[in-house]
């Protein structure tokens, strides 16, 4: 089987390659960058709705920070044919039943979110992830969740599980880098409203 070196092991274990390979990533040239674009080519020709999640989504949506993986939400039927299609073809997984994959030329980690499962502690709530055909928006030529979207899966996951409260903290760094205004807040679902509004930061208080 194919073998290569976690991305974030290597980050974790070489500062000098760490530092050079967080430059590129601002430039769009990094691996991870690399892995999102290889990636989501290869869904778009399997004809698999996606959306892009996580950092890399928060990147695209304007809050520049660095990442070390990839977060794709799928359909339960697009991640059987993902493993039936793309294991063993530059993707390994890292042990049966895993919802992660791992790009072999870079070590990069991608790891996917599926429609219909919760947020956080994966127990029944008013958010589930949904479908990304319903949900995605083209930017720059790759499909994202919309920035309320995003917003709305972290809180679910933050408030339920006390293991995910950077998910919060991430809420709260976008809404101070974007300079969101509380009333944003009724744009997202009623279930996570009142937690945004909790974690907002007037602009006064903005370092």
């Amino acid at each position: 089987s194919e073998f290569c070196i976690p991305f974030e092991a290597r980050l974790k274990n070489d500062s000098r390659w760490a530092l050079s390979e967080g430059s590129l990533f601002f430039q769009d040239g990094g691996a991870v960058q690399q892995s999102l674009k290889r990636i989501a080519s290869r869904l778009e020709a399997l004809g698999i709705p996606y959306a892009i999640v996580g950092g890399m989504a928060l990147f695209q949506h304007g809050f520049r920070r660095f990442t070390e993986d990839v977060g794709l939400l799928v359909t339960s039927a697009g991640w059987d044919l993902i493993q039936r299609s793309l294991i063993g073809l530059r993707y390994v997984s890292p042990f049966s039943g895993s919802r992660n994959l791992r790009d072999t030329e870079t070590g990069v980690r991608i790891e996917f979110l599926i429609t219909g499962a919760f947020p956080g502690d994966g127990k029944p709530k008013p958010i589930a992830f949904p479908d990304p055909a319903h949900v995605a928006v083209e930017l720059d030529g790759r499909k994202y969740v919309p920035l309320t979207t995003l917003i709305e899966m972290k809180l679910a996951s933050g408030i339920s599980n006390s293991s995910r409260l950077k998910d919060l903290a991430d809420v709260q760094e976008v809404t101070k880098a974007l300079s969101l205004p509380i009333a944003f807040a009724d744009q997202l679902h009623p279930y996570v409203q009142e937690k945004f509004r909790e974690l907002w930061v007037p602009d006064e208080e903005r370092a």
